[in-house]
C-alpha cells in the first residue's frame, strides 16, 4: 500500500487562518446581525490601480489575437518584467543584479515554502520568533524541525523578537545552516536597521549559512535609512535569497505575482564537503519541472506598477494604509495599549492588557467588541501575550473598529 508522508501529521490540525476564519464563522452563525469589522487576516481591501487593469485589459486583448497570442511562458519570468524590476527595484539602491537572477512567482508564499526543497532535510534552522507559520511549516512537511512541545519543534532554533529586546534578534551562539528573516517584519510591523542586517550578512558569511530574506512589504517603509533589501549589504549575494511580492504593494493578492532572487553567486556543499553547487542553477532546474510560470496576463500588471503612472498610483494606495496604520496606533496607545510596528508596515502589533493570552483576548474582542484580529501565539512562542492588527481595512472601518476599541477596552 502507499505510505503517507508521516511528517504532515506533525501539523497542527489547521493552519492559524483557518483556524480564525472557523471561529469567526462560527460567531457569525450565532450573531447573524452583527457588523463585524475584520483587522485580522492581512488581505487588501483597495482595488487595482488604474495603470495596472489597464495594462490586464491590453495584455487579455492581445491574448484575443492569434498574432499576438502567448502560450506557455518562460518558466522563469518574461524578460520585460524581469528587467523592468532590476532596473526600478534595485538600481536606484546601487544594487546590481542580473535580469536571470529574478524568477517569476505566483506570490512570495509558494516560493517561500518552496526554496527549502533546495537543501537536504538534516539541516538546521533558525527563525526569528514570531514568525509567519509558512516558514515552520514547510520545514515540517519535508521532516526538518523535530517534534514539537509547548509549541516550540525540537530541532528548530528560536530567535525570540519581543519588547524586551526591542523585536531585534539576537544572533546565534552557534552555527546554523539556514536562517529565516523578514523586514519589515511579518507579524510585528517592525524593521531592521542596516547595522544590524549587516551583522546577519557577517554571521552568514562566516559560518557557511544560507538566508532566506522576505522582503515581502518593503514598499510600506517610511524611514529613508532602513534597508529594502538584504542586497544593500555588501557579501550579501554570496549567502541570502531574497523574495518579495505585489501582493500587499499593488493588491495583487487575487491577480498572484511575485519574485524570487535567487543571485548566480550563492552555493551549497555537497555532504563530502567536495563540492559547491549553485542554487540558482538548482532553483531553475526545480522551476522548469515544477512550474509553468505566472500568466502573461499577471506579469504585464506587475509591469504596469512600474510606469510613471503606476508608481504615483501603488504609492497613493499605500499611503492609504498607512495612513490607517497611524490612526490606529496613534488611537491604541491613547486607549493605553502597548503598540509596537505601523510606522514602517502595515501591521501593528499589540500586547494584551494584563497578561492576557492571545486566545483569550481574541475571542473577547470578537464576542464583545465585535472586532478580529490575529492571535500573537499563532506565530509562535515569542507571539503570546500579543494580537496582530493589520491596516488593509476601509478607512471607514478602520475609524469604526477603533471608536468600538475605545469604548471596549
Amino acid at each position: 500500500m502507499a505510505l503517507v508522508n508521516e511528517h504532515f501529521l506533525k501539523l497542527p490540525n489547521n493552519y492559524l487562518f483557518a483556524d480564525i476564519a472557523k471561529k469567526v464563522n462560527a460567531f457569525k452563525v450565532s450573531h447573524s446581525n452583527a457588523d463585524l469589522i475584520s483587522l485580522g487576516i492581512g488581505d487588501v481591501t483597495q482595488p487595482l490601480c488604474p495603470a495596472v487593469t489597464e495594462a490586464m485589459h491590453k495584455a487579455v486583448d492581445e491574448m484575443a489575437d492569434r498574432d499576438t497570442f502567448r502560450g506557455y511562458g518562460p518558466e522563469q519570468g518574461y524578460p520585460f518584467l524581469r528587467e523592468a524590476i532590476v532596473k526600478n527595484d534595485f538600481l536606484p539602491r546601487g544594487i546590481h543584479l542580473d535580469p536571470n537572477e529574478i524568477f517569476i512567482n505566483d506570490g512570495a508564499k509558494s516560493d517561500t515554502g518552496n526554496i527549502q526543497e533546495l537543501v537536504r532535510w538534516d539541516n538546521s534552522i533558525g527563525v526569528t520568533d514570531p514568525i509567519y507559520p509558512v516558514y515552520i511549516d514547510s520545514n515540517v512537511m519535508i521532516g526538518r524541525t523535530g517534534t514539537v512541545n509547548d509549541g516550540k519543534w525540537s530541532n528548530v532554533i528560536y530567535m525570540p523578537c519581543t519588547a524586551e529586546n526591542n523585536f531585534v534578534p539576537q544572533i546565534p551562539d552557534r552555527r546554523v545552516d539556514i536562517i529565516y528573516l523578514c523586514y519589515p517584519n511579518n507579524p510585528t510591523g517592525t524593521v531592521i536597521s542596516k547595522e544590524e542586517l549587516r551583522k546577519w550578512v557577517n554571521y552568514a558569511l562566516k559560518n557557511d549559512t544560507l538566508i532566506f530574506y522576505d522582503a515581502a512589504y518593503e514598499a510600506y517603509i517610511q524611514d529613508p535609512d532602513i534597508p529594502h533589501s538584504i542586497y544593500e549589504i555588501k557579501g550579501a549575494r554570496k549567502v541570502a535569497i531574497e523574495f518579495h511580492s505585489y501582493s500587499k504593494t499593488a493588491g495583487f493578492t487575487g491577480l498572484r505575482c511575485g519574485y524570487t532572487v535567487v543571485p548566480k553567486d550563492i552555493t551549497a556543499g555537497t555532504i563530502d564537503g567536495r563540492e559547491r553547487i549553485s542554487l540558482h542553477q538548482l532553483w531553475y532546474r526545480r522551476q522548469c519541472t515544477k512550474f509553468n510560470g505566472t500568466s502573461y496576463v499577471s506579469q504585464r500588471a506587475a509591469e504596469a506598477t512600474y510606469t510613471p503612472e503606476g508608481k504615483e498610483q501603488v504609492k497613493k494606495t499605500i499611503q492609504y494604509y498607512m495612513t490607517n496604520a497611524r490612526i490606529m496606533h496613534e488611537t491604541l496607545t491613547r486607549y493605553g495599549l502597548q503598540v509596537f510596528g505601523g510606522e514602517n508596515a502595515p501591521y501593528l502589533w499589540v500586547k494584551t492588557p494584563q497578561g492576557e493570552s492571545s486566545w483569550r483576548f481574541f475571542e473577547r474582542m470578537l464576542y464583545e467588541a465585535h472586532v478580529v484580529c490575529t492571535p500573537g501565539v499563532g506565530f509562535g512562542p515569542s507571539g503570546e501575550g500579543y494580537v496582530r492588527l493589520t491596516a488593509f481595512g476601509l478607512r471607514e472601518d478602520c475609524e469604526k473598529a477603533m471608536e468600538r476599541l475605545g469604548k471596549w477596552i
